[in-house]
């Protein structure tokens, strides 16, 4: 049987070192803890904070994210693509999330905040109302993406075909209008 947590908090615990118990984790904290290569397949998280964490490379398979906040973490390499999409819901403050996939993925009203996502692929993924405040995109991936109502208005660094997206009623700066307009491969001058 799954063992359940409830309400602990877990710092500075090195699960490279000490085995991680799956199971369920209800209302917990996890501070300055190292997860990265882990296997977390499986594991239900319900409520949960990690902060200042490495989460890298871990393996996510049927993993449950459900009203997740992950704040100041290293996510290299993550496959939220293969996560449980039930209830599918976290936020993203001040992460590095390079090379992660969210392929596919129901995420709408996902906040993005102060991360750095380049090489992310957001390939067919359902992104509606999300917010992606300050965030750098470089070189992300957005194909058959919906983004309606995104706000996208303080993002840099991204290249999004319109023909090949969703984003109407989308918010953009006049300064990032320019990641529009890539595929042309036209020069903006001010």
């Amino acid at each position: 049987m799954n063992q359940v947590h409830q309400d602990k908090t877990f710092s500075k615990t090195d699960f490279t070192q000490t085995a991680f118990v799956k199971g369920e984790y209800e209302n917990c904290i996890f501070s300055h803890c190292n997860f990265s290569d882990c296997d977390l397949s499986t594991t239900k998280f319900i409520d949960c904070k990690f902060n200042d964490c490495n989460l890298s490379l871990c393996k996510i398979q049927k993993t449950s994210f459900q009203n997740i906040g992950f704040k100041d973490c290293k996510m290299l390499g993550m496959r939220f693509d293969l996560c449980n999409p039930f209830l599918l819901s976290f936020s993203f403050d001040n992460c590095q999330l390079d090379h992660s996939s969210f392929y596919g993925t129901k995420i709408k009203k996902t906040r993005f905040k102060s991360s750095k996502l380049s090489e992310v692929d957001f390939t067919g993924c359902e992104l509606s109302e999300s917010v992606f405040q300050d965030c750098d995109l470089d070189r992300a991936i957005f194909e058959n993406t919906h983004l309606e109502k995104a706000d996208l208005r303080s993002a840099f660094n991204y290249s999004i075909d319109p023909e090949k997206n969703r984003i109407r009623k989308a918010k953009f700066s006049v300064q990032g209008v320019a990641g529009l307009l890539d595929k042309f491969d036209i020069i903006i001058e001010n």
